[in-house]
């Protein structure tokens, strides 16, 4: 196998970087990085069909993913999570065509595991021996195994009301964790300050190139596992956004290589009220969003009061004609339960919230009950006990 990885370009400026140096932002305007790559070779290379004789994980797509050699390559078999038709929850929702994929059945049971994943094997490629980063949570525990396994040290900020959990699974992997009194946001403060003084690579949410390939996948799979169509609509849990973006970028690139047509999904984007920047952007018609203040919710993946990438949220939500909406705390734990006893998955708290906004989206006439609808279940809610 071959990577077709070219360059990394800027999200919003276009300026163009070596692939083979240990970038973060962009050094012109301070935004975001993606991976770009010789598409047109990739699809002469790997036609689609050659999937099905691949191993059932993220790697499959290893053309069109950011490491170059595939013994750099630090996997735990994650990706090609399963699909499953809401055959209970759909018609107690009024649904004829309701489905739900499940990250939480991913190593360290989150979709974090794509993301730290990629941007683990790819330091492990440019040499770099100690990561950082701040974590609300599952994204602390999936960077700490990937860095187990890569044999690369590991530093966790992490807020000290952060799931036991996670803070656990941190430990456990061998990474040090720093509980601080605060939000991710403030723990991104001192995560990037460690890394200036110490020389660590900060991989903090899309300030890093290689996250956001790891979570693109999702888009592949979603398309190869309903025979390469989209669904109508896919409803996401934003916090970071990292999935949202991810999934937009591989519609796009699997456009540019001929595996799928230009129908996308209206891309709905999930907060909980009490954190909801990319919401009030999207009402406000902003290109940015303002930090939220004094963020509160349950659902620790979404209790991100500021991202870097917010722009290019609002941009796949708005190409998207999808939307943005907010659901609350209660919404939240009623949908953990009507999930549970419908379909038997016990899912995350923002899993829970996909399925809230489902019903929010139907009452409204945003959605119709027979489309093709996705929910994105990020997580077990086993790492969520206390909610219970």
């Amino acid at each position: 196998m071959h990577s077709y990885l070219t360059n990394l370009e800027c999200t919003y400026c276009d300026a163009a970087y070596s692939a083979d140096e240990a970038n973060r932002l962009c050094a012109e305007c301070g935004k975001v990085l993606y991976p770009r790559y010789d598409l047109e070779g990739a699809s002469a290379a790997l036609d689609k069909e050659m999937l099905k004789d691949r191993p059932a994980n993220m790697w499959r797509y290893f053309e069109v993913m950011p490491v170059r050699d595939p013994a750099n390559v630090v996997t735990l078999g994650e990706g090609f999570t399963p699909i499953f038709k809401a055959e209970r929850f759909g018609p107690e929702m009024g649904c004829s065509d309701l489905y739900i994929k499940d990250e939480g059945v991913n190593p360290t049971a989150s979709f974090k595991a794509r993301g730290l994943s990629a941007a683990v094997s790819k330091a492990k490629e440019l040499g770099i021996a100690k990561i950082t980063m701040p974590s609300a949570g599952n994204a602390a525990g999936a960077m700490t195994a990937y860095a187990a396994k890569a044999g690369i040290e590991s530093f966790v900020f992490m807020p000290q009301d952060a799931p036991e959990s996670n803070q656990k699974e941190v430990v456990i992997t061998g990474g040090e964790l720093n509980l601080i009194d605060g939000l991710i946001s403030d723990a991104g403060v001192l995560s990037r300050a460690r890394a200036a003084e110490e020389g660590l690579f900060d991989v903090s949410t899309l300030q890093e190139p290689y996250r956001v390939e790891g979570k693109k996948t999702m888009g592949y799979e979603i398309a190869e596992q309903a025979g390469w169509t989209l669904p109508d609509a896919i409803i996401y849990p934003t916090g970071g956004g990292t999935g949202i973006v991810g999934m937009w970028k591989a519609f796009a690139e699997m456009e540019a290589m001929g595996w799928i047509g230009s129908h996308r999904p209206k891309m709905f984007a999930v907060q909980a009220e009490g954190c909801a920047p990319m919401v009030r952007a999207f009402e406000q018609g902003t290109e940015f969003a303002e930090p939220w203040q004094d963020a509160q919710t349950i659902a620790p993946g979404i209790r991100v009061p500021g991202g870097i990438g917010d722009y290019l949220i609002l941009n796949a939500v708005r190409e998207s004609g999808g939307g943005a909406l907010t659901v609350s705390d209660d919404e939240i734990r009623d949908y953990m339960g009507r999930v549970a006893r419908s379909e038997g998955m016990f899912i995350c708290p923002e899993g829970a919230a996909t399925a809230a906004a489902l019903e929010k989206l139907l009452s409204d006439g945003l959605l119709d009950p027979d489309e093709n609808i996705l929910l994105l279940n990020t997580g077990s809610g086993l790492k969520n006990l206390d909610l219970v």
